[in-house]
């Protein structure tokens, strides 16, 4: 099974540590894909990728390794997906030149209310040949502004934040604020407003079957259906 770039940069980083991730659950025998319980595993429900649009994800220390990690579950619904380690001020190379490449626009998904004004954007650009790139700022939402305050090379991109309406239905990980989503929900209302519904409506099934199987291996939760 060919992995996705979240999956590829999980295994390097496993490689170069230097001790080993012990967070809870880590004595779980997991499929080494979708790093759910392998009686729970939801490889046989991985959707084509459909996603017209590109995603980076740039994440914080660590959170590669988290089962909780939703950035895999994007990666998976679309082609054009690359993964890397933050650094505030050694960027990997890789990175940088994905950020110069003319084919894409980079756009940072972050709220707006964090940028200058001459930032912001309402709505998905539509540039003459170029593909959208977000960016995903993977990490606690502390750990995310911190990305986002801390990373001068991304400071000529424009941000495009969303309004969500609805409180996140995750329940895997505890939201700083009532209206916070995880990373996948964000991408599905981002996907919405790039017009790449048939990946947005994907994404979304995945989630929630993602959540489910996740739910199901937890006796202090109950899913939820949206």
């Amino acid at each position: 099974m060919t992995i996705n770039s979240v999956l590829a940069l999980r295994l390097k980083e496993l490689q170069r540590t230097t001790k080993p991730f012990n967070a809870r659950g880590s004595r779980v025998i997991r499929c080494d894909h979708c790093l759910l319980p392998k009686p729970d595993c939801i490889c046989a429900d991985k959707p084509e990728a459909t996603a017209r649009s590109a995603f980076l994800f740039l994440m914080y220390t660590g959170e590669c390794f988290k089962p909780t990690n939703t950035g895999r579950l994007i990666a998976d619904v679309a082609a054009e997906n690359f993964a890397y380690i933050w650094d505030r001020t050694m960027p990997d190379p890789d990175l940088l030149a994905l950020l110069e490449n003319p084919r894409y626009q980079p756009i940072i998904i972050f709220p707006t209310q964090y940028a200058a004004p001459e930032r912001c954007l309402d709505e998905v650009p539509s540039v003459q040949d170029k593909i959208p790139l977000f960016i995903m700022l993977d990490g606690t939402w502390r750990e995310a502004k911190k990305m986002f305050v801390k990373s001068p090379y991304l400071d000529k991109y424009p941000v495009m934040g969303i309004q969500p309406t609805t409180a996140s239905s995750y329940q895997l990980r505890e939201a700083a604020h009532l209206h916070q989503l995880c990373t996948a929900e964000v991408a599905v209302e981002v996907l919405k407003l790039a017009g790449d519904l048939q990946a947005a409506d994907d994404l979304a099934q995945y989630f929630s079957t993602f959540r489910r199987q996740y739910i199901i291996g937890k006796p202090h939760l109950t899913f939820h259906e949206n």
